[in-house]
């Protein structure tokens, strides 16, 4: 099982011709997905005076605009917005795309956020029990002439969701790490899971609990698809490798946030972190960028040099579900 690979924007702040150019790219260059985040402002907080473009009419724009990729959010906050209206736009997105949308749902974290739009933050166990009854809802609406759903958050009632998705089974992934509610959520309800910025080692770890989730809940552990999204700080040559090391201390911090998961150097200098993660059962990696400008140099590098070489087949008795 070979492990493709992806490119995720983790925050929407453009320039629009940018993001454009890169969805282009993406669709050109051999990966085979490309991802938007959910976010109404900065994320990480820089100032509080970025852009931020809205994820699902830029979802839509993307899918106008490219033939080969699969289209998601990694991950739509199921806080921002009613399910019934998320389906909706996805499923009206799916039919822009010829069939090529997947849907990523989150329990949500960034307070801030929350606050400034007077979206209620509730505790995480609240957020967690709002995920579960999302997927849910989501699934009747994508897969069910009429849909009725009697949960304490959300509702349906007699609902019906036209047109369907093209594709017979519209994807829901579930992101991120918690280990007693997130990945029995996966486990539960979705068909792929997404962890972003963690190291190998810390995604193995969390892999295992998810085999371990599935076999709880009576899941084949191989029907769930692993992906991990990681950072892209990298340079076509040692000049630009030292320009990106500057501008991932800017966009994270001197310590990264605490976070793990980034690519840094040139790419010949990524490919034993992403056989790593390769050999830990990632399915697709996806590289993570925040606002433009790009550096289209290390880009092109990192297409042309690295997704021939970690195309290989994974080690033998690696889990990781479908690709």
């Amino acid at each position: 099982m070979a492990m493709t690979f992806g490119i995720h924007v983790g925050h929407l702040g453009g320039p629009l011709a940018e993001l454009r150019r890169l969805w282009r790219f993406a669709d050109e260059a051999g990966f085979d997905w490309f991802s938007v985040s959910d976010h109404f402002q900065e994320s990480p907080p820089q100032g509080g005076d970025l852009d931020c473009l809205e994820a699902v009419s830029t979802m839509a724009v993307a899918a106008a605009e490219t033939r080969h990729v699969r289209l998601g959010c990694l991950v739509f906050c199921v806080n921002y917005r009613n399910p019934g209206l998320l389906a909706k736009a996805l499923c009206t997105i799916d039919h822009v795309s010829g069939g090529r949308v997947e849907c990523g749902i989150g329990a949500g974290w960034h307070e801030i956020e929350y606050r400034g739009f007077g979206i209620p933050f509730a505790p995480i166990g609240v957020r967690e029990d709002q995920l579960e009854e999302y997927a849910q809802i989501l699934r009747l609406l994508f897969d069910q002439r009429v849909a009725s759903f009697a949960g304490k958050h959300f509702q349906l009632h007699d609902a019906r969701c036209n047109p369907k998705p093209l594709q017979p089974r519209l994807p829901i992934w579930i992101g991120g790490r918690g280990e007693k509610r997130t990945l029995r959520a996966a486990a539960r309800y979705a068909d792929g899971w997404n962890a972003p910025y963690v190291d190998p080692a810390t995604w193995s770890a969390k892999n295992a609990i998810l085999d371990d989730w599935c076999r709880t809940e009576g899941r084949d552990p191989q029907t769930i698809v692993r992906s991990v999204n990681v950072g892209f700080y990298v340079g076509a040559d040692a000049g630009g490798a030292a320009r990106q090391e500057k501008l991932l201390h800017a966009q994270w911090g001197a310590d990264l946030g605490g976070r793990g998961g980034f690519l840094r150097g040139t790419p010949k200098q990524t490919l034993d972190l992403l056989a790593a993660y390769r050999d830990a059962g990632v399915a697709r990696l996806n590289i993570a960028l925040r606002q433009g400008p790009y550096d289209w140099d290390a880009l092109h590098a990192f297409a042309e040099e690295v997704l021939p070489a970690l195309r290989a087949t994974r080690p033998a008795g690696a889990t990781g579900g479908r690709p």
